[in-house]
């Protein structure tokens, strides 16, 4: 350090500092000045490089936002597929620029509406979707290669996907002009969400059949979404996200190319997904890194030839773990700040969460001012207007690198394990999270850390809020429609269809073309998971105390 800086860290320290934390939401201490000294490893060429070039530092594209804006994306998806058509719309009218579903918990774990296991969750937390007939509701007079849209599915990935082509061929869209994303991301279910049906072979057959299909027949489509967004939301710290998320990328890289796949064939519609927290340059570090983490193990490790196989594109949502119930007024501010640490670290897509969604799912006004506030953010606050605005800052620079070296270090721990799989197995992913979870609640505890209107700048008054309510009828209605559907439909050609589908899991063919034909012929969600289960079995966690 130079002798000015030794200079004002005497006159620092004969100073008196205010009570803290001087730390990062995950822990991590923070000098009280960062300078020179903290960044002069850095080579500009070898660490940054300019926009668009590699190692992608600072950016995948070269003029950023100053060619394109981000995607405003809102998870939307509520009752039955008529309701969140109708959400959709509305959306669209008001300047969205991509469609997000949501998708009810009976959905996400295979189970068909009228199945005893979906009783009181049917519409509860997304849209219900049980068939072909629900997805063709869903984007009735919305043209799908118009729009782009991204599916939070994971297990049954590859039947709703399948329903969503379907759809669109039946609008007389061919899949080659589809655009949007599934986040179909397996590994991230086993190591925190725990939405998972089948074991983790069958799975990660799955995700490269849609690898290979997509490959020759969607080829615009974002095959898969590498989710640290629940990793964060179980508890993880940034550090652990960024590790944890590239760790199962990397693995799916790994499985595409034992499934017989080039690189090259398949990395280029990998996409990630982050989660935004409140601590402002921590999360832009995060993204920083991500970038140049992947496209150096991509190139170095993979031997990725083709540029778009090593940038790291990548959708954003703002934390919902940071929401509080009282005083949600404040989380509109929360998701402002959030909103615009993504944007400045460079995300392709960004959504907003409304400030009721730690109480029900979005309200109409509430939506639509988590839309409005990425479009102030874009119009109005000038962040968009030069590329990587914080670029050289000794403070973002410093973060950056350390959460480079952090993740690193983790890819050596998970690698002695055997990998992410054996990583599972060992529950190491698991134990992380729940320590780093217990730290950061035992800091709000303590009053390490300041959550306001929590734990500090409480307020008495109770606010009333106008929420989102499902009407029961919506469960009924639904039910009564598959009711009708199964009824109405070629049950013959259902059934053949369906034992053709576990002929082939019992073999080594693509699934997907026999998955689209069940889909055709209005097979169920639940029906065809039935059969998968016969051939696949469930996956059953090993409990962690």
């Amino acid at each position: 350090m130079s002798n000015n800086f030794l200079s004002w860290k005497a006159n620092y320290d004969a100073q008196k500092e205010r009570k803290g934390p001087f730390f990062t939401v995950s822990s991590v201490p923070i000098d009280p000045l960062y300078a020179p000294g903290h960044t002069a490893d850095i080579d500009y060429e070898r660490d940054l490089g300019n926009p668009g070039e590699y190692p992608y530092t600072r950016g995948v594209q070269p003029n950023m936002y100053r060619g394109r804006l981000w995607t405003m994306r809102m998870f939307a998806g509520f009752a039955t597929a008529k309701e969140s058509n109708e959400r959709y719309k509305f959306l669209l009218s008001q300047g969205q620029t991509g469609l997000s579903v949501a998708f009810d918990m009976p959905t996400i774990m295979g189970y068909d509406s009228d199945h005893p296991r979906a009783y009181g969750e049917v519409g509860r937390v997304g849209v219900a979707i049980d068939s072909l007939q629900d997805m063709e509701t869903l984007f009735q007079d919305i043209s799908l290669d118009k729009v782009s849209t991204s599916m939070t599915i994971n297990a049954p990935a590859s039947i709703i996907w399948s329903m969503y082509v379907v759809a669109a061929e039946k609008q007389g869209i061919s899949a080659n002009k589809l655009t949007g994303t599934i986040q179909n991301d397996i590994l991230k279910e086993y190591i925190a969400q725990k939405s998972w049906i089948f074991p983790p072979d069958p799975s990660m057959r799955l995700i490269t059949d849609i690898f290979k299909f997509s490959k020759d027949h969607v080829p615009k489509w974002n095959t898969i979404s590498i989710s640290g967004y629940h990793i964060r939301e179980a508890g993880s710290t940034a550090l652990q996200e960024l590790a944890f998320t590239l760790a199962d990328g990397f693995a799916y890289v790994e499985a595409g190319i034992k499934a017989g796949l080039d690189v090259d064939d398949f990395a280029p519609r990998l996409s990630f997904f982050f989660n935004s927290h409140t601590d402002f340059f921590e999360e832009i570090a995060k993204y920083r890194a991500a970038r140049r983490i992947w496209a150096r193990h991509m190139k170095e490790k993979y031997g990725a030839k083709n540029e778009k196989s090593l940038l790291m594109r990548f959708h954003t949502q703002t934390a919902g773990c940071s929401l509080t119930g009282p005083q949600p007024e404040n989380n509109i501010v929360r998701t402002a700040y959030q909103a615009m640490a993504a944007v400045l670290g460079g995300t392709q897509s960004l959504h907003t969460n409304s400030m009721d969604e730690v109480l029900a799912l979005p309200s109409e006004k509430a939506v639509q001012i988590a839309l409005r506030t990425q479009q102030v953010l874009a119009y109005e606050t000038g962040v968009v207007n030069t590329i990587d605005p914080l670029a050289g800052s000794y403070f973002v620079e410093t973060l950056t690198n350390q959460m480079e070296e952090g993740a690193e270090e983790y890819f050596r721990k998970i690698d002695e394990l055997g990998g992410v799989l054996g990583a599972i197995r060992e529950n190491f992913f698991q134990q992380e999270i729940a320590d780093a979870a217990y730290r950061y609640q035992k800091e709000i505890e303590s009053k390490d850390r300041i959550i306001v209107g929590i734990n500090d700048f409480v307020s008495e008054s109770k606010e009333k809020m106008d929420l989102l309510k499902i009407d029961p009828e919506v469960e009924r209605s639904q039910v009564s429609m598959l009711t009708a559907l199964k009824q109405s439909r070629d049950n013959i050609r259902v059934q053949t269809t369906l034992t053709d589908l576990k002929e082939a899991a019992q073999g080594e063919d693509n699934l997907i073309p026999k998955i689209m034909d069940a889909v055709r012929a209005y097979a169920t969600e639940g029906e065809m998971i039935a059969v998968l289960k016969e051939v696949f079995g469930e996956y059953r966690e090993q409990a962690v105390f």
